[in-house]
């Protein structure tokens, strides 16, 4: 279990990106590293060695399960970017992992076999995933909101039946990832926010959002305990109180929230034994337009009013930071810029 080494970072004023991504794009052979699960394994450990942490985080890719679930269901491979479901899908049987799932699971099993670091999972969260599976996702979720069912309404039923789907292949790759070592998983789910659920809706009852997000979660956490793993929950979308308060309650040992929210006061929405972690506007680090001299602004008001705030709280990126060509060395100086700020 890694919470008490996050708690012990967050204490001792540790600062981390997201940021393998910038170090495996340095490689000549970034692609075919990426099936390779010994050598990107090697280079997220050189990503924590070049950031000064001991935590072993992953590729953000959030497109893997799409895939492996498409795969399953016959999709050929050339269609699955563009494919979306109009129908209920039919059972897709034996959830198989992919190459590239099984690189991350043979990165994971590298890191904690040859290294000291604390080796982390990643992937999506099921709700993220059914939107991914579907045209227009919102127009279902707003008519289960007002009542309706997949009985009611054909388009509800689809997403229905994705979101299960997509549960159970998320569940097989997160347990994957737990058998290949895995001390937390970071588990994404930037689609439940505000452009998926009506915020009038949400005002009245958070029934749907609890059925739609919450109960797969806790599927999910339910899971990582029985493996005795942590939970690192991610969500950069704009989110209600509301929203936060809902999943603070599923514990996890640290949660990850984008720059939209305020995370000296989502600290009294969540409980100390969370480490809050990021929420520097890194979507933006490739713009000249968020100076170094912004970032290092934002860094400042981050660690003094968390610092005010009480909560432990670890400096780091709303989301995962990208290698931009032509942009990487303005990205690494703002990456640099708020690991060396002062405050």
């Amino acid at each position: 279990m890694s919470r008490p080494l996050f708690l012990e970072l967050a204490a001792s004023g540790h600062r981390v990106p997201i940021g393998t991504h910038l170090v495996l794009q340095t490689k000549s052979d970034a692609d075919a590293i990426l099936l390779d699960g010994r050598r990107l394994g090697a280079v997220v450990a050189e990503t924590a060695e070049r950031f000064r942490t001991p935590m072993a985080i992953p590729l953000m890719d959030l497109t893997l399960e799409k895939s492996a679930l498409l795969a399953a269901m016959g999709v050929p491979a050339a269609e699955v970017d563009s494919f979306h479901f109009v129908a209920p899908p039919d059972d897709p049987g034996a959830l198989r992992i992919t190459p590239r799932m099984q690189a991350t699971c043979d990165a994971i099993a590298h890191v904690a076999s040859k290294t000291s670091l604390a080796p982390v999972g990643m992937g999506i969260g099921p709700f993220s995933l059914m939107t991914k599976l579907v045209k227009d996702p919102i127009t279902p979720v707003f008519l289960a909101g007002s009542g309706m069912t997949g009985e009611d309404e054909p388009e509800v039923a689809v997403i229905e039946k994705c979101l299960e789907a997509g549960t159970e292949l998320i569940l097989s790759y997160l347990t994957a990832q737990a058998d290949a070592g895995a001390k937390a998983i970071i588990v994404c789910e930037p689609a439940a926010n505000l452009v998926y659920f009506s915020p009038n809706q949400l005002a009245e009852s958070f029934e749907i959002f609890d059925r739609y997000v919450m109960a797969p979660m806790r599927r999910i956490k339910s899971l990582l305990d029985d493996k005795g793993v942590d939970l690192i929950f991610h969500d950069c979308g704009e989110l209600t109180g509301g929203m936060v308060s809902r999943f603070a309650t599923l514990g996890p040992a640290m949660m990850s929230l984008g720059c939209s929210r305020r995370l000296w006061e989502d600290a009294a929405l969540v409980p100390k034994t969370t480490v809050l972690y990021g929420n520097l506007p890194t979507k933006k680090f490739y713009s000249p337009q968020l100076t170094v001299a912004d970032v290092a602004s934002l860094s400042r008001e981050l660690l003094e009013k968390m610092r005010a705030a009480g909560h432990p709280f670890i400096l780091g990126s709303e989301c995962d930071v990208l290698s931009v060509p032509g942009s990487e060395e303005e990205i690494l100086a703002k990456v640099d810029a708020f690991m060396n700020v002062s405050g």
